[in-house]
């Protein structure tokens, strides 16, 4: 019975690896696909804002148009370039420039696209009141009253007057990173008293294909409100609807993708009601993630100021940190998915970060954090394998007794607990070990996931992005014939090179990890069933085309470890004179006999 569970639960695991498979194939090969398309970026987009209702859709135009279609304010820092609009006083042309798009473009990471354009995004601030005409929108257009270029010590002032005894000035500041900060005053020189409440709105307008689909990093409303992390998928944003108002006191409210966040951020003593609100138009989706503040009296003769901060930028963890404490922005580093496993990835991916400022590679500090991890858990890896290489001394014995005993489960069972007794082995010694690397294992994984530094990050040789798959394939000798697999007719789309790449795309990274994986497996007792012992023999040539898909830095990771996990197995059996697979390597290779221990 118990041969028939273990069977069962093998099979479960290889039907579970198949559907994956299947999934890279006919989903995420799509996938990447519709990404390429979304390149070209010419479809309608609609706009939609925080408070006041959702604007007529425009008719799609390029990015250059849409740029030109109004007075704008240029920005320039070290971190950032773009512009602001007059019209309607947004923050809505933007770039990253120490990011590129791709390694071989030298055009800067987008963040920010005007309204008009496919998939714009953009943020902007602003007044909501009941029954209060001429409040500045989408469509007022602003006086740029003093300054020229919004850069590092060089404000900006708007102003705009709605001609019923209201004066609005803006004054909008940059820092040499990420964050704006914007100060409103509204002035009332009517005769009567009024009451506005201030919002903020980050808007996305349609969902890029390919956003969203990240299983490991959230992509979506991401918000910190009401003292509690305040995630929501793309996916379930647009099949749900708005999210409940949340209400909280400071905080912050935005959308973030895999490696960039635009939010806006309220004072933090102030009380506000945050919300994710969808606006479903024609052919488009309108995501907005905003905040709507506590309501101000402004008496006729009056003046009142409020300020809000906007981040658009990328979450470098010191940086949101820095912010954090600076400008006392409740838990801003929270916009990093840190995961289930937070207390660990934390400060492994500080750690990380540490070593890659020490040793300037990013692979090196790879190969470095995979040693100290061997070192912390070296115990209770050796014990593992301890029990492992005595499971595979005995198993001769162990084989002998299935067969003398294979009409008697009971006196089988009998006979290999007295065995085990005899030899001092427990079977179950093994697994303790490995239930404790779990978390951790998971953990690393997520840090190299979430790791923005591993963007782009060379490493040696022909290695010259550690978060982009393997880009060599044995199908052209690794690059030595010079010749595209993908443009095969009717397979080509499962050899080519992509983000992710075809299934049948193999490379030299994904080859050393199944050979050091079956090198692992080879050194571990093999298991009792003949069918059992095949499918764990497929399992790494299995996981070599599923690790395939996943970025360099995530194989040299795991096939560095998998050579220190072979290095301490290899001196634990040749302590216990167990017979291995590198053993049997070097015989075959020079001829040597057999060692008789």
């Amino acid at each position: 019975m118990r041969d028939d569970n273990t069977r069962n639960t093998i099979i479960f695991f290889v039907a579970a690896a198949l559907l994956l498979l299947v999934y890279q194939v006919f989903v995420i090969d799509p996938q990447a696909k519709r990404q390429a398309e979304e390149r070209a970026r010419q479809a309608p987009a609609a706009a939609a804002s925080s408070a006041p209702a959702a604007p007529q859709l425009p008719t799609a135009v390029t990015r250059q148009a849409a740029v030109a279609a109004s007075p704008r304010v240029q920005i320039a820092t070290p971190s950032l370039k773009g512009s602001l609009s007059l019209k309607g006083a947004r923050i809505d042309d933007l770039y990253l420039v120490k990011y590129r798009q791709t390694l071989d473009e030298p055009q800067p990471v987008e963040l920010f696209r005007p309204e008009g354009t496919q998939y714009a995004w953009f943020a902007e601030i602003g007044w909501a009141g009941a029954n209060v005409p001429g409040l500045p929108g989408p469509q007022t257009q602003w006086t740029l009253a003093k300054g020229s270029t919004l850069a590092p010590g060089q404000p900006v002032t708007l102003t705009y007057t709605n001609g019923q005894g209201l004066t609005f000035t803006r004054t909008i500041a940059i820092d040499d990173r990420y964050m704006f900060t914007v100060t409103d005053t509204v002035a009332n020189t009517s005769a009567q008293p009024i009451t506005l409440a201030p919002y903020g709105s980050v808007v996305r307008q349609g969902v890029p294909p390919g956003l969203g689909k990240n299983s490991v990093v959230h992509e979506g409303g991401m918000g910190w409100l009401q003292d509690k992390r305040r995630p929501l998928k793309y996916a379930k944003w647009q099949k749900d609807g708005s999210s409940p108002a949340y209400a909280s006191t400071g905080g912050w409210i935005g959308i973030t993708d895999h490696y960039w966040l635009a939010a806006v951020i309220p004072a933090q003593n102030e009380r506000i009601q945050g919300q994710y609100r969808l606006t479903e138009a024609p052919g488009v989706n309108l995501l907005d993630a905003n905040y709507v503040g506590q309501a101000k009296a402004i008496p006729a003769g009056r003046q009142i100021t409020h300020t809000t901060h906007v981040f658009a930028g990328a979450k470098q963890n010191p940086v949101l940190k820095d912010y954090q404490a600076k400008l006392g922005i409740k838990n801003l580093d929270e916009a990093i998915d840190w995961g289930m496993f937070w207390f660990l990835t934390r400060p492994i991916f500080q750690f990380l970060s540490w070593i890659y400022g020490y040793v300037g590679n990013f692979g090196l500090a790879i190969l470095a954090l995979t040693v100290v991890v061997r070192l912390v858990f070296f115990p209770l890896a050796n014990k593992q394998y301890e029990s492992m290489t005595k499971m595979k001394k005995v198993q001769p014995a162990m084989e002998e007794l299935r067969t003398k005993y294979k009409d008697d489960p009971q006196k089988q069972q009998q006979e290999l607990l007295a065995l085990y007794q005899r030899e001092k082995v427990n079977p179950l010694a093994g697994c303790l070990p490995i239930f404790l690397q779990i978390p951790v294992f998971f953990a690393l994984f997520k840090v190299l996931q979430l790791e923005i530094d591993m963007r782009h990050a060379p490493f040696f040789g022909y290695i010259r992005d550690l978060s982009a798959p393997d880009p060599t394939t044995v199908f052209n000798l690794f690059g030595l014939i010079p010749w595209d697999p993908g443009t095969l007719p009717l397979i080509g789309s499962m050899l080519a090179y992509g983000s992710p790449p075809g299934f049948l795309h193999i490379g030299v990274l994904p080859i050393l990890y199944g050979f050091t994986t079956w090198l692992t497996t080879s050194m571990s007792p093999p298991a009792p069933d003949p069918v059992q012992q095949r499918i764990f023999q497929f399992m790494p040539l299995l996981f070599t085309f599923i690790m395939a898909q996943f970025a360099v830095g995530l194989l040299v990771y795991y096939t560095w470890s998998n050579c220190l996990t072979v290095l301490q197995q290899y001196v634990i059996m040749r302590r216990f004179k167990v017979d291995n697979p590198i053993d049997q390597i070097i015989r075959r290779f020079s001829g040597k006999p057999k060692e008789v221990g």
